[in-house]
């Protein structure tokens, strides 16, 4: 065996969090962007929305967070392809859900889906999973 936990397909983990104004704040210091309707309330507000829209890359991180959980730290991030089909406001609640599609000594494949606690799916996509090895 290669000394990782065993992963089998259909193995799932969800992860839910309100997307806070205090995180929006720290997302925007990580990534500089400045972008009016991500840090403007009144921007947002004369776009049509309610309040500022959360970063999407903030939201979808929340995958991260269930995809660790179910794999451990013998595997990390290889890849990433989603869909974004909505915005997020910042104060909403995101729910992500990976679940296991394929496994391989190699890699690991999930479905990530992020739903809005409306039940709307604002994003969607894959994740595949590598194992981390170290450089030497």
């Amino acid at each position: 065996m290669n000394g990782r936990p065993a992963l089998k397909v259909g193995d799932a983990m969800s992860f839910r969090k309100t997307l806070t104004v205090a995180e929006q704040a720290m997302f925007t210091g990580i990534s500089g962007n400045m972008a009016p309707l991500y840090v403007d309330k009144r921007a947002a507000e004369a776009a049509g929305f309610d309040n500022m829209l959360a970063f999407e890359l903030s939201a979808i991180a929340l995958a991260t967070t269930a995809l660790n959980r179910v794999a451990g730290v013998a595997w990390r991030l290889g890849g990433l392809q989603i869909d974004f089909a909505m915005p997020v406001l910042v104060g909403e609640t995101v729910e992500s859900r990976i679940e296991v599609l394929d496994v391989a000594d190699d890699a690991v494949s999930c479905s990530v889906r992020c739903t809005k606690s409306t039940g709307e799916v604002m994003a969607q996509g894959t994740a595949r999973l590598v194992p981390v090895q170290a450089r030497g």
